[in-house]
């Protein structure tokens, strides 16, 4: 199960150090992380403090030495916090994807250019994709919307400033997914905590992405017969052949991926019918027609656009559509009790059963989908993170990077664009703490034809320490994950939202070189 929902929990990022000078800090983990088991800290209880040698060889994680803590605030909210001996000063935290349920850090690997960083289980043991644990368990509820994370903050740099003498110059907050979400939570609720903060694909609508979710599992399973696809590998296939033969070179390279899905036409009445309405691996049949459009639709409820339809973009890498929306995966279904066929409906599923409506044995089928408004407007209040007024991070100085893949088949980039545009609506001058880059054919997180790989520490900390906003990042597509430091396979510009990369017509579309940002 933990490769399924691998692109969701992490995000590739090739950390560089932080811009400003500011002089280290300088310990040794063999020698003094043994004392931070004995620390005392208000209703806190360390478990673990361990020094753990360097390790070169890692090409991923915590590679230097560093000590790491171990803890519980509260009743039940574990953390692990990263302590390097050779500190710049700065603390990183990161975010948990899903419904999180293990100490986890997106950001772990910070910890390699000297920033301590921590990562939470979001106040709860469990499984990414499973809620169970907040069946009779409000307070559960409240601590993995947003009471954890800030917690886990406060504790950070208690014991940071315990171990090293001083407390961090700069904070910062890296996270993707339901990372992103809490990210945007931070600013949004929090502002104090963090000075830079990170929020890729963020769930900032959790609720009602939600019912997008059970929206599309009704559309395509009504009946709960898991047994067969409503949409197959062959369909997508051929969808995406005619979506990339009609909008690929629109942005004057041919590359396999689209710059911007709003500029692609493409029309599902251009491919083939099936004769007779008798399935086959070239064409669509009527049902398959419907389907494939009730995913691309939006959901409008009373006369609302509730949640975007889905862009077009990779639909049939394995890790897109057939994991996230059209199934079924029996792994999945294996691991949910024959109930989700995708990992969209696993989340939504999941969601409403035990945080809406406290029903384990809930059932999708027969859900009205226009009393979602009603059911969910506790839980939305303490859950969803689409406040656009940040007035009081802008206050304090805060920056706030947004990003998004434009093929993630999990969360819709346009909500993200919608977002960004709602904060704008409400302060025109967003645009001094706030910047958009959406990534042409990434999927959720990473993944996808697109290039995926993007070093968003370096950026943030010049934004806050130095007032450099990004004006354009580098995207990089890696020749070999297990080596994110060898040349890359290619690359691309990426521009802050609404401009976007434009070819110049000379050398090679695999260059981020060869492209410039245009409105």
């Amino acid at each position: 199960m933990h490769s399924l929902i691998l692109p969701l929990l992490l995000s590739v990022v090739v950390a560089s150090p932080p811009a400003a000078e500011v002089a280290r800090v300088t310990r040794s983990a063999a020698a003094d992380c043994a004392a931070l088991a004995n620390a005392t800290v208000p209703d806190v209880r360390i478990t673990d403090a361990a020094a753990v040698p360097a390790n070169p060889r890692l090409p991923l994680g915590p590679r230097v030495a560093h000590c790491r803590v171990r803890g519980v605030i509260g009743a039940e909210t574990r953390f692990e916090l990263l302590l390097p001996d050779d500190w710049n000063r700065r603390f990183m935290m990161g975010g948990a994807g899903g419904f999180a349920g293990s100490p986890e850090n997106q950001a772990a690997g910070s910890v390699n250019d000297g920033y301590a960083t921590v990562g939470t289980d979001a106040g709860h043991a469990g499984t990414p994709i499973n809620a169970n644990w907040a069946l009779g368990h409000p307070d559960r509820i409240v601590d993995y919307a947003h009471r954890a994370v800030h917690r886990t903050a406060e504790v950070a740099k208690q014991l940071i400033g315990a171990y090293y003498g001083s407390p961090p110059v700069k904070s910062y907050f890296f996270g993707c997914s339901n990372g992103g979400r809490e990210a945007l939570m931070e600013a949004q609720r929090y502002p104090g905590d963090f000075d830079g903060i990170v929020a890729l694909a963020p769930a900032a609508d959790f609720t009602a992405t939600a019912v997008r979710f059970i929206a599309t599992l009704q559309a395509l399973y009504p009946t709960g017969d898991f047994s067969r696809p409503a949409v197959t590998l062959d369909n997508l296939k051929l969808v995406q052949a005619g979506v990339l033969a009609a909008c690929d070179a629109r942005d004057g390279v041919s590359d396999g991926v689209l710059e911007d899905p709003r500029t692609c036409d493409f029309a599902l009445d251009r491919l083939p019918a099936c004769p007779d309405d008798v399935a086959a691996a070239s064409c669509l049949t009527r049902a398959q027609r419907a389907a494939i459009a009730a995913i691309r639709a939006p959901v409008v409820l009373k006369g609302r656009t509730v949640y975007p339809g889905q862009p077009w973009g990779d639909e049939a890498n394995p890790a897109g559509w057939p994991l996230w929306i059209t199934g079924p995966n029996a792994q999945l279904l294996a691991g949910t009790a024959n109930r989700a066929p995708t990992l969209q409906a696993a989340f939504g599923v999941s969601l409403l059963a035990n945080m809406v409506f406290g029903d384990s044995a809930w059932d999708y089928r027969a859900y009205d989908l226009s009393r979602w408004e009603a059911d969910t407007r506790a839980l939305a209040a303490m859950l969803d993170a689409n406040n656009p007024d940040l007035s009081a991070f802008k206050a304090r100085g805060g920056k706030l990077i947004l990003a998004h893949g434009w093929s993630d088949p999990a969360l819709n980039a346009l909500a993200t664009i919608n977002y960004h545009d709602a904060v704008l609506k409400r302060d025109r001058r967003a645009g001094d703490y706030m910047k958009l880059f959406l990534l042409p054919g990434v999927l959720h997180c990473a993944g996808g034809a697109g290039c995926d790989v993007v070093d968003w520490f370096a950026p943030i900390a010049d934004w806050v320490e130095r007032g450099q906003a990004p004006t354009s990042l580098v995207a990089k597509k890696l020749a070999n994950a297990m080596a994110p430091t060898a040349p890359p396979a290619r690359t691309h510009l990426l521009c802050p939202y609404p401009q976007r990369a434009v070819f110049g017509g000379t050398g090679t579309g695999d260059d981020a070189g060869a492209f410039t940002c245009k409105p």
